[in-house]
């Protein structure tokens, strides 16, 4: 039973580096909310008489989004209690007509791709640099949004990740004054960045720029995954007038639930007067364990991280490797020897995410773990990958050679467009689907970047890396039995025999 599961893992007193940021139960205790913990069941409620009413908020809740906009300084707020993915989705509803345009980046969330697609909207991607050394997703260059601007007057918002999973944010004031200057809107999720405006407002760095204080129109905040409310709560902060508000609530009421979580909204309630309170001290103690993660991991003979210093990186996410250890290896010896469970395993590389909650004492937990395991990782040098081998004779044996993905001669973007009904849509096994094109996303979660979207080419090096990603135990969707893929249509630029 899962509540049976949550209670054994609750009494085995875990270190959490993975969402959400409060961390347990012990950060509202130390600030007073126990009464709240205890009497869960008896605040989940309706829109009683003095509840007030999310989607025409007159009482409690108007006053809580007010305190977000002061929190976050901006025009307006409006509180999520469907995360961050359906204030994404309504503000591309709201930002884009339907069948009009999008400028987005291609390691969007799913949720985007989700509003792409009910809205009819056609997709211009920009392509994100990577980090060479960890094989990451890195900024959005701003010359690239302006070159797309430029070539797509018709497009009606530019949207992408600030920070992306991994940290990496973009120079999204450089990129607010393009699409401004261009007469767009700029729709920034900020998902992973929630506490980024307050490292600023505190001057307590160096983090990168958050959204709003670049300026953009809309910026949606999962508060937590990174500060103290509960799972599936969110704030979406607007301070344009390019988006009416009105629009924007009609469309965050055909995305979220008519019958919202009083005990998530209070929930938020309780992340503001703790931001209020205290926001400045737990910011800067914050900011002092990440100092001291990073000033003694470099002692570590072994592991290698992203540098904190690195230009426009959320430092608050440790991502690392361990020489001669997999990811999978590591993850599991976190878990199984030290009681660490981590946020991400991606190939050879893991993420510890930090949050308000994080005290010293995980820190220093994390640092005895990982300076243990590199340890025995020099000492034992047979910790490889066993599937990697695996892997590549899996994806040679049912290899067939197909054309690279088609662009457009003119953006040198992938063309992205949703296969028809009528175009023979089948499952078809994954050693087999090289130069087919792509009817239903594949997608891993963490992160919920699509690795390949519906319209798209399926391409070897896709194959490639959803069975290696498969082989190393992570999950997937959009597969069936987990080695099909949903294709259209005759393979590109053949017939079938």
């Amino acid at each position: 039973m899962l509540h049976r599961f949550l209670m054994d893992h609750a009494k085995e007193r875990p270190t959490s580096f993975h969402m959400p940021g409060h961390k347990g139960s012990e950060f509202y205790k130390r600030f007073g909310y126990a009464a709240f913990l205890d009497n869960l069941a008896d605040l989940d409620i309706t829109e009683i008489r003095g509840a007030d009413n999310l989607f025409d908020p007159k009482g409690p809740l108007s006053d809580l989004q007010e305190r977000y906009a002061r929190l976050y300084g901006v025009k307006d707020a409006r509180l999520l209690i469907n995360g961050s993915s359906g204030g994404l989705i309504a503000a591309v509803l709201a930002a884009v007509p339907r069948g009009g345009k999008i400028i987005m980046a291609r390691n969007s969330h799913k949720s985007i791709f989700n509003a792409i697609t009910l809205g009819n909207i056609s997709p211009v991607y920009m392509r994100p640099k990577t980090l060479d050394c960890f094989d990451i997703d890195g900024e959005i260059p701003a010359d690239e949004v302006e070159r797309l601007l430029l070539l797509h007057k018709d497009a009606s918002a530019v949207i992408l990740p600030s920070p992306n999973y991994y940290g990496i944010c973009s120079d999204l004031a450089r990129i607010a004054e393009m699409t401004h200057a261009c007469g767009k809107t700029l729709i920034v999720d900020q998902a992973h960045g929630a506490h980024l405006q307050f490292f600023q407002k505190y001057g307590v760095g160096p983090l990168p720029c958050s959204a709003e204080a670049a300026n953009a129109d809309i910026s949606v905040n999962s508060t937590h995954k990174t500060l103290a409310s509960f799972t599936q709560s969110a704030v979406l902060n607007l301070q344009s007038g390019r988006i009416p508000a009105f629009s924007l609530d009609e469309k965050l009421q055909s995305v979220q639930s008519s019958s919202p979580s009083y005990i998530l909204m209070a929930s938020l309630s309780i992340n503001a007067e703790i931001m209020e309170a205290h926001g400045e001290k737990l910011i800067n103690d914050w900011a002092g364990s990440l100092r001291r993660f990073y000033d003694e991991a470099r002692n570590i003979r072994g592991l290698r991280y992203v540098p904190p210093e690195l230009r426009g990186y959320d430092c608050s996410k440790i991502n690392f490797k361990i020489d001669g250890l997999t990811g999978a290896a590591a993850e599991h010896a976190l878990m199984d020897k030290y009681n660490i469970f981590n946020e991400l395993t991606e190939g050879d590389l893991l993420m510890c995410l930090t949050g308000i909650g994080t005290k010293r004492e995980d820190i220093d937990n994390l640092l005895v773990a990982l300076d243990d395991m590199a340890s025995r990782a020099r000492r034992d040098v047979r910790h490889i990958s066993l599937s990697r081998h695996a892997v590549q004779e899996t994806f040679e044996r049912g290899r067939q050679s197909g054309p690279a993905p088609p662009t457009d001669e003119h953006t040198g973007a992938d063309r992205s467009q949703t296969p028809r009904e009528d175009e023979n849509v089948h499952w078809r096994a994954l050693e087999s689907a090289e130069g087919f094109t792509c009817a239903a996303a594949v997608t891993p979660y963490p992160p919920g970047v699509p690795l390949v979207c519906p319209g798209e080419t399926v391409t070897g090096e896709i194959i490639h890396k959803i069975i290696e990603m498969l082989a190393n135990g992570h999950k997937l969707t959009g597969l069936n039995g987990a080695r099909e893929c949903l294709v259209s249509g005759a393979r590109n630029g053949f017939s079938e025999s």
